[in-house]
C-alpha cells in the first residue's frame, strides 16, 4: 500500500515537474541579447526578449523588446511601450522613435545594412517594455485562431494581464514607478489600459503595479473627431483658403466625416479640398511625399487611417530621390526578415512568417469609439500625465487633442507657454490640475509630425526627461 503511494505521489510529482517545465519555457521564455546583427560589438546597453502568455489558456504568447535603463535601473521609472496601428510592432517604436538603435540611412546597394546607436533615446532615463499586440503583430502568435480576434476592450485586458505576469517575473521592477505610454493609434488604448490597472490596485490585485501615470503623443482619442479636424487644420496652416473652407464649412455643416451621402454640395467641397491637400504627407506636413501613399489609397485626407502600409516594401531598389517615411521603415523589413535577426531575438521558429511593420490581416474591432471618458475618470486619481503632439502632424491634429482637454475643464496652473532645448523654441506646453493629485501636462513639438520623436528626437527626449524628473519643461 505504502509503495503504491509513493509511486502515485512521484507520478504526479513528475508530471507536475513536465508541466511546470512546459509552462515557465512556453509562457515565460526569455533570453538576454548580447549582439545582433549589423551592429558592430557588443550592445552596451541590456536587452531582454521573450514571450508571456495571455488569455484563458495562454494561447496569446505576446513577444516583447525590454531595455534597461542606462542610468539606474533599480530606481529610474518602467514605462511600457505600445506602438499605434492597430496592430503595428512596437519595433517600429524601439527603432524609429525612443529606443537606443537606430538604422544608418544608407545606400543598400552599395553599403550593408547597419545599425548605430541613437544619442536621445529614452533608455537613457527609462526602463522600457517595448510590447508587440495584439496577438499578430510583430512577433506575437497565437495557438489559436481564436487568440487572433482581437479589439479595443480586449488588447487592453491582454496588455494588463501582460504587464501582470511580466512584472511578476521582473519583481525587481515592481517598486518603480510604472507608466504606460504609447502613440498614435496607442494613445486611445492607452488612458483604457491606465483606468483598468487602477481599477485593479482599488481591487487589491497582487501584484501591486506602481502606476504613477501615462504618456501618449500624437494621440488618437476620437477617430471621428480627430478626422474631422484635419481640415479645420489645413485651413490654420493656409493649405486651403478661406473661401474654400468656409464653402466647405457651409456645406457640410462643420462635419466632413459623418455627412450625408446625398448632400453633393458637400461631396465637391470635400473633392475640392481633396484636390488642394491630397498630396501632401499628412504625418509630417513639410516632409516629401510617397508614391506609395497614391499606390495604397492614402491619399484622401479624410480616409481613417493612422499607419503606412509596408505590403510592397520589399520591392525598392537605391538611389531613392527623396527618402520617404515608408522608405525609411524598409531597413526594418529587410533586418527582421534575416533569418539571422531571428536567432538572434530567440524567435520561436515557426511562429511568424514575413515580418512586417503593421499586420492588417488579424480580426480587430473598433469598439471603444472615444477615450475621453477614461482620460475623465483618471483625472480623479492620483496620477501624472504628460500628452504631446507635433504640430505639422495633419494626421492627428493638435488642434483636436488640444480641444478636447480644454473640454475637461481642468484648472490651467500654467498657461500657454514656450518650452526650449538647446536655447531655441521647442515647442509650447499647457499645465493643468483637476485636484492636488492630478496634474496633466501638454506639449507640442515645433516642426514634429506623426509621431514626433519620430522626426525631433533631441526635443522629445528633452521634453520626457524633464517630465520624468518631476521639472518644468
Amino acid at each position: 500500500m505504502r509503495s503504491n503511494m509513493i509511486i502515485y505521489v512521484r507520478f504526479w510529482l513528475w508530471h507536475a515537474f513536465i508541466l511546470l517545465l512546459l509552462t515557465s519555457n512556453f509562457a515565460l521564455a526569455q533570453s538576454i541579447i548580447k549582439n545582433l546583427p549589423a551592429f558592430q560589438g557588443d550592445l552596451p546597453f541590456k536587452l531582454e526578449t521573450g514571450y508571456v502568455g495571455v488569455g484563458d489558456s495562454e494561447e496569446v504568447q505576446l513577444f516583447y523588446y525590454f531595455v534597461e535603463s542606462e542610468r539606474s535601473p533599480e530606481n529610474d521609472p518602467l514605462l511600457i511601450w505600445l506602438t499605434g496601428g492597430p496592430r503595428c510592432s512596437s519595433f517600429y517604436g524601439l527603432i524609429y522613435e525612443i529606443g537606443p538603435l537606430s538604422f544608418k540611412l544608407t545606400n543598400l546597394t552599395t553599403d550593408p545594412l547597419t545599425l548605430v546607436l541613437n544619442p536621445n533615446s529614452w533608455n537613457k532615463v527609462a526602463n522600457i517594455i517595448f510590447l508587440d499586440a495584439p496577438a499578430g503583430t510583430g512577433y506575437s502568435y497565437s495557438t489559436t485562431s481564436h487568440g487572433l480576434i482581437s479589439s479595443d476592450t480586449l488588447h487592453s485586458t491582454r496588455i494588463c494581464e501582460f504587464l501582470q505576469k511580466w512584472l511578476t517575473t521582473h519583481q525587481k521592477f515592481l517598486a518603480n514607478p510604472l507608466y504606460v505610454a504609447g502613440d498614435s493609434y496607442s494613445g486611445k488604448i492607452v488612458p483604457i489600459i491606465a483606468q483598468k490597472i487602477a481599477d485593479g490596485i482599488e481591487a487589491g490585485i497582487k501584484p501591486h503595479l506602481n502606476l504613477k501615470g501615462y504618456i501618449v503623443g500624437n494621440p488618437v482619442s476620437n477617430g471621428q473627431q480627430d478626422v474631422n479636424s484635419r481640415i479645420v487644420y489645413a485651413h490654420h496652416l493656409g493649405l486651403i483658403s478661406d473661401r474654400i473652407y468656409q464653402s466647405a464649412n457651409r456645406n457640410c455643416k462643420g462635419e466632413f466625416v459623418d455627412f450625408d451621402p446625398n448632400n453633393q454640395l458637400c461631396l465637391n467641397s470635400l473633392q475640392v479640398i481633396d484636390e488642394c491637400i491630397g498630396r501632401i504627407d499628412k504625418e509630417h506636413i513639410l516632409a516629401p511625399f510617397c508614391l506609395a501613399s497614391i499606390n495604397h489609397n492614402q491619399n484622401s485626407i479624410l480616409e481613417m487611417n493612422w499607419e503606412s502600409n509596408d505590403d510592397s516594401f520589399l520591392d525598392f531598389s537605391f538611389p531613392m530621390v527623396q527618402m520617404c517615411r515608408e522608405d525609411k521603415i524598409r531597413y526594418s523589413v529587410l533586418w527582421q526578415n534575416d533569418i539571422n535577426v531571428r536567432k538572434a531575438l530567440s524567435i520561436r521558429e515557426g511562429t511568424k512568417g514575413q515580418w512586417t511593420k503593421c499586420n492588417k490581416t488579424t480580426p480587430y474591432t473598433f469598439d471603444i469609439a472615444s477615450s475621453i471618458e477614461y482620460h475623465r475618470n483618471l483625472s480623479r486619481k492620483s496620477l501624472r500625465v504628460i500628452i504631446y503632439s507635433g504640430d505639422h502632424d495633419m494626421a492627428v491634429p493638435y488642434i483636436s487633442t488640444l480641444a478636447w482637454i480644454e473640454s475637461m475643464n481642468f484648472t490651467i496652473e500654467e498657461d500657454w507657454r514656450p518650452w526650449f532645448s538647446n536655447d531655441q523654441v521647442a515647442g509650447y506646453s499647457l499645465y493643468y490640475s483637476n485636484n492636488k493629485e492630478y496634474n496633466l501636462t501638454y506639449a507640442t513639438i515645433k516642426g514634429g509630425g506623426h509621431t514626433a520623436p519620430e522626426y525631433n528626437p533631441k526635443e522629445c527626449f528633452d521634453m520626457i526627461s524633464r517630465w520624468l524628473a518631476h521639472t518644468p519643461l
